[in-house]
């Protein structure tokens, strides 16, 4: 049997579909619920959903701002059981962070109890702390009662709720917002209400305000922990008229004397959206890194205000210098991206320039506005028409009486009745004429109100009252009849509103003055290390399995170091804080270390490989202080070497410079300073071999040449001597011995050479 097309489909049924077509229309159903519901704020309200119905949750509460506060708990249940069906605790974090002022700029919810701090600490349990609205709410929430806005039902379609606030100032930009939908984000910062509302009044005036005039009006944002905006006017101009840029955001900083010469560097003000905890660590971890030598110490004296204290190492430092160090490498300096990502009229996503959202505030006003006159102006005839009737019944007390008291149905005789003596009707320039069936006869609203009328209003004086009420009424409706006819008149009306809320919220309150000021970057010149670093002699002494110090003064180098059991010394030498110490592995790498960075003397010291990455299979070839200029050649225990300039060998990181390269079973065996302008080269065999330094190339990086062949073994030690003056070295017992006649064993490079001179040391080594 055919089945009827009107029939209903079986929901039930297996649908079959491409998978393209099913994922595609299921994650574009899904990135538009996350776009319009959840992550994009809306341009006329700046709110999101779950923050309007937060607030419209508290307003059916009656939680005004000067009543009484009820628990979180309650006002969380109440917006998931009625209008936002999602995890209590998002709602929570939402709401919590509406009244954090460290956060928003102007707090939508004055809490009570502990909603977290500017330290990154989260805020109690919802059943601890209690909440109600402020009066900045209460600005966004004002007519709603009035049918200013439209509503719409709840998602089970038992209630209804606003669809946007009213909004009485643009919220958008006084608090800023930020979201991650679906392929979009939005960033914006929060700003001055009182500027806010002086573009506005300046786009009211004249519409097409030149965008340097607007920018001049609304310099910038103004976060609520203040700091100091370094962004060039340009860049701000250009990301308001494009609506994404950033702005870098420092620090408030003074400098403290503390009397005889000493002073301290005290930050008062943090960067926006900084946890405070987390900045004191950054430090910490700039101090003990070492990035900013110049900086000795750093403590935490905050109460209820920001008070950071920077402790340099030296007073001779120049505390611009030290703070330029510090905005390089900590979050004492950061940068707020912008984008004005936002939903025009709660529908479409797009990214507006400064103008274009004052424009969709100022629409929305204007619409509210003509809203709210015609709801006053259905009320004002509402009541004139039962004061007709009101009136009439005074006109004509005894036989509305004699009707009420002897006639059956009372309503409909008051409205068959034709009346004498009936209301004047009105003179003003707008002429109310009161919807009645026939001259003389009373609406069945009239008849009504007559009937439910009290009999103690049966009085004379009642009466004028009623006739000063519809005098009054008579007025206000002629004002609004000419508002809704002259946009000229809305205007006006909508800026005298929004100075009102300058009044409230303006720059001679305490919420409203500009916390956020601008200076000039003043950008902070590359500083060699070096340079920030007080000058001082050390002796750098490292052990045989790599413990390495730095002792204040230059030390007998000849004296017993102490070092741990089963170690020993191996390097020691003279240096200056100021010094860039060298360390050549024997992976073919050279790494820096700074003299000022290196552990003090009073202990062992540390190990070498915390502060550098050499592997565990790499030694310590060499260790020396970088001297500009000087030339050295590196060697492999293969025989290959090269001269390479100091210049090249100097690295910027942790994981050093590879200069030597080396193939698998060959490490880097010798590094030396060229002194001289010969070379001297021994083999594991004894071989000696004597040639011109010019032979060898000078290389930043690569493997070499050859130096010294061999049969058997490879390089045992090399050395760079002056031809004229011999090669010289040292006995068992001390004794210097020079060889001054080195003609038998200079060759070319390469070559094998010849027997070691007699008493040469057995361990094959030069020195």
């Amino acid at each position: 049997m055919a089945q009827d097309d009107d029939a209903t489909p079986d929901l039930t049924a297996p649908v079959s579909e491409p998978l393209r077509r099913a994922l595609g229309s299921r994650y574009l159903q899904y990135a538009l619920s996350t776009i319009m519901h959840r992550a994009l704020p809306d341009a006329r309200d700046g709110l999101k959903p779950v923050h309007r119905r937060i607030l419209y949750a508290m307003r059916e509460l009656k939680l005004a701002s000067n009543g009484g506060f009820r628990k979180s708990a309650k006002i969380t249940g109440d917006v998931m059981g009625n209008y936002h069906p999602h995890g209590d605790a998002a709602i929570y974090d939402a709401m919590a962070r509406l009244a954090q002022d460290f956060n928003v700029r102007y707090p939508l919810v004055d809490g009570q109890g502990n909603f977290g701090n500017i330290d990154g600490d989260n805020p109690a349990a919802a059943r601890y702390t209690e909440a109600r609205m402020t009066r900045a709410a209460e600005a966004l929430l004002e007519g709603l009662a009035e049918n200013a806005v439209d509503f719409r039902p709840n998602y089970d379609g038992t209630l209804s709720e606003p669809v946007v606030l009213p909004a009485a100032f643009p919220n958008l930009l006084a608090n800023g917002a930020s979201g991650i939908a679906v392929g979009m984000a939005t960033n914006i910062p929060p700003h001055n209400l009182d500027e806010l509302i002086e573009g506005c009044l300046a786009l009211i005036a004249t519409p097409d305000l030149p965008d340097d005039d607007l920018i001049r009006l609304i310099p910038g944002p103004d976060f609520p922990t203040g700091g100091v905006i370094v962004e060039p006017r340009e860049a701000i101009l250009a990301a308001y008229q494009t609506g994404r840029g950033a702005f870098r955001l420092r620090a408030r900083w003074q400098v403290e004397d503390l009397g005889r010469g000493q002073w301290q560097i005290v930050v008062t003000e943090i960067p926006f959206q900084v946890p405070k905890s987390r900045l004191i660590e950054k430090l910490a971890e700039v101090i003990q890194t070492r990035k900013v030598p110049i900086l000795a110490d750093v403590r935490d004296e905050s109460a209820d205000d920001v008070r950071i204290i920077l402790e340099p190492k030296s007073r001779s430092v120049d505390p611009e210098l030290l703070m330029g160090m510090l905005f390089r490498n900590s979050d004492l300096e950061t940068r707020f991206s912008l984008n004005m990502n936002v939903l025009i009229d709660g529908l479409t996503p797009r990214v507006c320039g400064l103008r274009e959202v004052l424009r969709a505030f100022l629409d929305h006003r204007r619409e509210v506005l003509t809203r709210r006159s015609q709801h006053r102006l259905d009320k004002i005839d509402h009541r004139l028409e039962v004061l007709e009737g009101f009136i009439i019944a005074y006109l004509n007390l005894d036989r509305v009486i004699d009707i009420i008291r002897y006639d059956e149905g009372p309503r409909d005789a008051l409205m068959r009745e034709r009346w004498g003596g009936t209301f004047p009707r009105a003179t003003s320039e707008k002429d109310y004429v009161p919807p009645a069936p026939g001259e003389g006869e009373l609406t069945e609203l009239q008849a009504e109100s007559i009937l439910n009328m009290r009999l103690r209003s049966l009085r004379r004086l009642e009466e004028i009252e009623l006739r000063k009420e519809r005098d009054a009424l008579l007025e206000e409706r002629a004002g609004l009849e000419d508002l809704l006819a002259s946009e000229k008149l809305q205007w006006a009306r909508i800026g005298s509103q929004l100075r009102d809320v300058q009044r409230d919220f303006g720059k001679n309150t305490d919420i409203g003055r500009r916390r956020t000021d601008f200076a000039e970057a003043g950008e902070v010149e590359d500083v060699p290390m070096e340079a920030m670093i007080e000058r001082e002699p050390i002796t750098v002494v490292c052990s045989k399995m790599g413990w390495i110090r730095a002792m204040k003064g230059h030390l007998a180098l000849d004296q017993a170091f102490k070092f741990k059991d089963g170690d020993e010394g191996r390097f020691a030498f003279h240096a200056e804080t100021t010094d860039k110490i060298v360390l050549f592995g024997s992976n073919g790498r050279f790494y820096t270390l700074l003299g000022a960075n290196l552990p003090g003397g009073r202990g062992m010291g540390e190990p070498v490989r915390l502060m550098i990455d050499l592997p565990n299979e790499a030694g310590i070839v060499d260790l020396f202080s970088y001297q500009p200029g000087v030339k050295l050649v590196v060697a492999s225990s293969a025989g290959d070497g090269f001269l390479v300039p100091g210049d090249e060998i100097i690295a910027q990181t942790r994981t050093g410079k590879q200069v030597l390269n080396l193939k698998d079973g060959v490490r880097a065996h010798v590094c030396r300073k060229v002194a001289g302008d010969h070379l001297a080269v021994v083999g594991e065999n004894r071989k000696l071999l004597v040639f011109p330094l010019v032979e060898l190339p000078e290389m930043g990086r690569g493997k070499g040449v050859r130096l010294q062949s061999y049969k058997d073994g490879g390089l045992s030690d090399l050395t760079t001597i002056t031809l004229a003056e011999g090669l010289s070295w040292k006995d068992p017992a001390g004794r210097t011995r020079l060889e001054a006649d080195l003609t038998e064993w200079m060759g070319k490079r390469a070559s094998a050479g010849r027997m070691a001179p007699r008493g040469f040391p057995r361990d094959n080594r030069f020195a």
